[in-house]
């Protein structure tokens, strides 16, 4: 007796069949979008192509969209910033082409670090976590910790044998952003674990963002050692920058308290050399041949939504 091939679903599959098949497959969004796309392309005679590409395009979308919305609940940030947020006019010297490489995806997969410096309310965590962010939407993970949380989360780790096992919570993201190194005081163990972190992520090409009040000399009294101090500025800056954000405290700029910062002048240098401006990807573009898959995917899927999107509401 021989067995007869399973039925293949046909033409007459009902929408209570096709719904269990699209659960079964764990394609949420498709559950809830292919009703009203099906009646779409029956009253506008879609092609099969184009009808198959709204599906696919939405639950790509919609997953990507998710993903987005967990990495950045894990990331920890205090606050949600970008760097389209960020008032440029308040800074002399700092302007967007200067952090262009940062807001790439070549920040992370190059394993470039960058260190923030600056007095209080000059914009460091905004643009910290404006970095971190763009890096997520990359499609990387990043986890926001300030130097006090990571200095006494890490102590008391060393002090109870648990110190290699709470390491890979700071060395596993792709971007580790620490805020405010030197606003507290550290315990003694302040420059080990800290050099602990920084030296693995060293080692991984794993790109770290600091912000500082304290200048770069003053780092091997903030940690209570200057040589552990200076290699971990030395590891952190092989691959980065120091900019210091100068102009006045975005806070307070209301009350005038500080001097009028010039509009004009020339770009913002590092160490002499002019950054140029950075593009948005493209498709023709070398950043675009960088992105990852399922990011190229994600950035042709929308459009195909976009322009579908676009021709309901005509």
């Amino acid at each position: 007796m021989t067995t007869s091939p399973a039925r293949r679903p046909g033409p007459d599959l009902s929408t209570v069949e096709l719904d269990a098949l699209l659960k079964r497959l764990h394609l949420a969004n498709m559950r809830h979008v292919h009703a009203e796309a099906i009646a779409r392309a029956e009253t506008e005679q879609w092609s099969y192509r184009d009808f198959l590409a709204l599906l696919v395009a939405e639950e790509v979308a919609h997953r990507t969209q998710t993903r987005l919305q967990r990495l950045t609940r894990r990331a920890h940030f205090p606050y949600l910033k970008t760097i389209e947020d960020f008032d440029f006019t308040l800074q002399s010297q700092l302007r967007l082409s200067l952090l262009g490489s940062y807001l790439a995806p070549d920040f992370v997969t190059d394993g470039r670090s960058l260190i923030l410096h600056g007095k209080t309310g000059r914009g460091k965590t905004h643009l910290s976590v404006a970095i971190a962010y763009r890096a997520i939407q990359h499609g990387f993970d990043a986890l926001f910790t300030t130097a006090a949380q990571l200095i006494e989360d890490l102590s008391n780790a060393g002090r109870t044998g648990r110190l290699h096992e709470a390491l890979g919570r700071y060395t596993h993201p792709h971007v580790l952003v620490i805020d405010e190194v030197g606003y507290l005081t550290y315990g003694p163990e302040a420059a080990n674990v800290l050099y602990h972190v920084v030296n693995d992520r060293h080692l991984r090409k794993r790109p770290m963002v600091f912000t500082t009040n304290k200048p770069m000399h003053d780092w091997g009294r903030v940690l209570h050692d200057p040589d552990l101090a200076s290699a971990i500025l030395d590891r952190v800056l092989e691959r980065g920058r120091w900019i210091t954000l100068d102009g006045p405290s975005g806070r307070t700029k209301h009350l005038k308290l500080d001097p009028a910062i010039p509009q004009d002048g020339p770009g913002a240098t590092v160490s002499g050399k002019l950054v140029p401006e950075f593009p948005e990807p493209t498709p023709h573009s070398p950043a675009w041949a960088r992105m990852t898959s399922s990011n190229r995917t994600y950035a042709v899927a929308w459009r195909v939504v976009s322009r579908v999107r676009r021709s309901r509401k005509r």
